[in-house]
């Protein structure tokens, strides 16, 4: 299979770039096509759902999400701990959000995947890890004021949070995917 890029053009520049692009690719039937996108880039990011072995706690993180409160849902999302990678590369990244984010040092990380989110539309690569703690690796959380994060910390067990999958009170892509990844290494929900 082929394909290349035949004409782009930047739509908008922001925290990410908007950029109409036209592909013109080989098809599964061996003919050729065009197709017209919109493609977001902003850079790939990673993801880490702490938890505490000793006490099977997790810690997620809630904050103001502004395409949850355009789709009618609660803004407060509940996630794992995010953030770009920024000249990081994955691990680095997942130990600096949780240490800003959660005011968690990690221990140890494990890696669940480096996947596509919104593979159509969105160029990100989400690397996602799950990272042990315990209670004297916590600190002060919340966010960096300078990036505008107004940041909560919860600590749950892990059965409530995963039991919020079902819920709906977790919607987060990410999120239920970590806690999906922890559940089958654990071998039990």
């Amino acid at each position: 299979m082929s394909a290349k890029v035949v004409f782009s053009k930047v739509l908008g520049k922001g925290f990410g770039t908007l950029t109409e692009y036209i592909f013109r690719y080989r098809r599964f039937d061996g003919t050729e096509g065009e197709i017209c996108r919109e493609v977001y880039d902003r850079g790939h990011a990673a993801a880490v759902l702490l938890h505490n072995p000793a006490t099977d706690k997790v810690i997620l993180v809630r904050q103001f999400r502004p395409p949850a409160m355009l789709n009618g849902d609660n803004p407060y999302m509940l996630e794992a701990v995010a953030g770009l990678l920024d000249g990081d590369d994955p691990e680095a990244c997942a130990r600096r959000e949780a240490l800003e984010e959660a005011g968690v040092v990690v221990k140890n990380l494990e890696l669940v995947s480096a996947s596509y989110g919104l593979c159509a539309f969105v160029t990100e690569v989400l690397t996602m890890f799950i990272g042990t703690y315990d209670d004297h690796d916590r600190q002060r959380g919340g966010g960096l004021a300078h990036e505008g994060e107004d940041i909560e910390v919860l600590e749950l067990s892990f059965k409530e949070a995963y039991g919020m999958i079902a819920s709906g009170e977790i919607m987060d892509m990410k999120t239920v995917v970590l806690l999906q990844a922890l559940m089958l290494r654990r071998g039990t929900a």
